[in-house]
């Protein structure tokens, strides 16, 4: 099989870059290495498919310091641009109260399938179960038809980054980019819950959420839920601050963010009874918060309050790779032109998870996605002469 133009990697990345080359009436090869395409995007449908946020006045700022051009291509196509794109698909949406944009149907498979079919009617080729093998004389595959040698003008890499291996993200392809002279940064869990090797006496409150709190770390302060699950911390609030606590900042929990230590310090001095009473009477801390405070607390001081707003969080760092939720890491920003071209090795392209740069959820992983993957595919749509 020939192709002028081949994309590796059927995620939105990839399918955002077969988008934009077929807008330029060049039809692409898309060829993923699992069963069906999109299977990380179809699995982050199941709590219900966010695929970008409305509200944020700087959208661009959350993906932090070191995102090379990620702020700029989400300017260029950005929450406004992704809905419309979904909504040309025939998807409905609606807005949360927190800004976050979904689908009506709550799920991703029927975006996935309007995407494909649009694709399919202008052009576009797909096949799964090729899985890339290296960069021998060209882009070798083992296929179901066995091994394979493309050696398309241009080649669009859309494989993700380390994390969910096995959705397709095992990052199999770093080594074949470095020996090619490509700079890859090494990969760490991003967007991922923190090990916590618990006393027995949490045992009654594993599974419950956390609420009312705000997180600090590395001077970054947050409030959101998270969950006390049997391995640790896990949720969107710890979500936010992994990435300070991975570069080694300490977290803190305030427990009572509405209270200044002299409330809470008065309060506790009128309230009557032990102290799990006086905790509960006096502050209205419910099972989970003050679980947290005697388990991180001990031994406790005799004025409690300062505890409260400030309690240090003992961990043993963040979960493994593959249970976090995205990754940092990645191609280096220098490796890359401005069209998202390889330096090393001119007519390949990268976009998405497998190029430096992260995000916390809530919609900004997706819409950097599908920035970036347009951009990669128009560039290339412009070397191939669209």
């Amino acid at each position: 099989m020939e192709t002028r133009a081949l994309i590796i990697g059927g995620g939105p990345a990839g399918l955002m870059a077969a988008d934009a080359l077929c807008q330029a009436d060049h039809a692409p090869l898309v060829v993923d290495a699992m069963p069906t395409l999109g299977r990380k995007f179809l699995m982050a449908g199941k709590s219900g498919l966010n695929l970008t946020r409305f509200g944020d006045r700087d959208f661009g700022a959350a993906y932090g310091a070191g995102a090379g051009p990620v702020p700029g291509l989400v300017d260029a196509f950005g929450p406004a641009e992704v809905a419309a794109w979904a909504e040309d698909l025939g998807i409905a949406l609606f807005t949360g109260s927190t800004g976050r944009v979904f689908p009506k149907g709550m799920k991703a498979s029927p975006l996935l399938r309007a995407w494909i079919r649009s694709l399919e009617a202008r052009g576009a080729q797909f096949r799964t179960r090729w899985r890339w093998t290296g960069l021998q004389d060209g882009f070798r595959f083992d296929t179901p038809d066995g091994p394979c040698i493309l050696t398309p003008e241009i080649c669009i890499l859309a494989l993700g980054g380390a994390s969910w291996r096995r959705l397709g993200s095992d990052g199999a392809w770093v080594p074949w980019l470095r020996e090619a002279g490509v700079t890859v940064r090494d990969f760490a869990p991003a967007n991922a819950g923190l090990r916590v090797a618990w006393s027995d006496h949490m045992d009654r409150v594993l599974g419950h959420p956390v609420k009312g709190t705000a997180l600090t770390a590395g001077g970054q302060t947050h409030r959101g839920e998270f969950v006390i699950s049997q391995r640790g911390l896990e949720g969107g609030g710890i979500y936010v601050v992994s990435r300070a606590v991975r570069e080694g900042a300490e977290l803190h929990l305030d427990l009572m963010p509405d209270w200044d230590l002299s409330k809470i310090g008065q309060r506790l001095k009128k309230a009557k009874g032990s102290l799990p009473n006086r905790l509960r009477k006096g502050l209205g801390l419910d099972p989970a918060r003050t679980a947290l405070l005697m388990e991180f607390g001990q031994p406790l001081p005799d004025d409690l309050a300062p505890l409260i707003k400030h309690l240090p969080v003992r961990h043993d760092g963040l979960r493994p790779l593959d249970e976090a939720i995205s990754s940092a890491g990645g191609i280096a920003w220098d490796a890359l032109d401005d069209r998202l071209q390889l330096r090393a090795l001119p007519g390949t392209f990268a976009c998405g998870e497998m190029l430096d740069w992260e995000a916390p959820t809530g919609g900004y992983l997706l819409t950097a996605c599908l920035a970036t993957g347009r951009h990669a595919g128009r560039a290339a749509a412009r070397r191939l002469g669209g």
